[in-house]
């Protein structure tokens, strides 16, 4: 798992293009606009990874190639969003549990974060066993774009 950089840009496109339609099953599609924007996006995040607002990473193979994302948003008040996702090529192979595990101790470590919240969709159940087996508590219900989804909240 790295820091995102803007050299990881080509494969993260990749990545998120690759994989569009594996996302949309499980998860509300990001929409034209982020493809379309993706560079524009891509030179922000330094910048909000340096004021402490996000941390976004990256989880890679050997050669490089994007095969997951972890993502702190929201940072504020000693709690962020969690966000995930994995290649359709690494699902089964607890790469998502294993990138919430180690991102749970940088949270906490690295950026002073005391808990962590997370959505998923009802119909997302391989997310939601992750934020099972990873210690998140459910905490309510919600709505991800127009889908019925539940809230997460793990302690740090």
């Amino acid at each position: 798992m790295h820091l995102l950089r803007p050299d990881h840009a080509p494969a993260l496109l990749a990545f998120e293009r690759e994989n569009r339609a594996w996302f949309a099953a499980s998860v509300p599609d990001r929409g034209d606009d982020f493809f379309a924007r993706f560079d524009e996006m891509l030179r922000a995040r330094p910048a909000e990874q340096e004021a402490g607002l996000s941390y976004f990473h990256v989880l890679t193979a050997p050669g490089g190639e994007v095969l997951g994302r972890a993502n702190l948003v929201d940072v504020g008040a000693g709690v962020a969003d969690l966000g995930y996702r994995s290649a359709e090529r690494a699902a089964g192979r607890s790469l998502a549990t294993r990138a919430v595990r180690e991102l749970c101790g940088l949270a906490a470590r690295t950026c002073g974060l005391t808990a962590l919240r997370a959505a998923a969709t009802l119909d997302n159940v391989a997310s939601r066993a992750v934020l099972a087996r990873t210690g998140f508590v459910r905490t309510g219900e919600t709505r991800l774009d127009g889908c019925p989804g539940l809230t997460y909240l793990r302690a740090l």
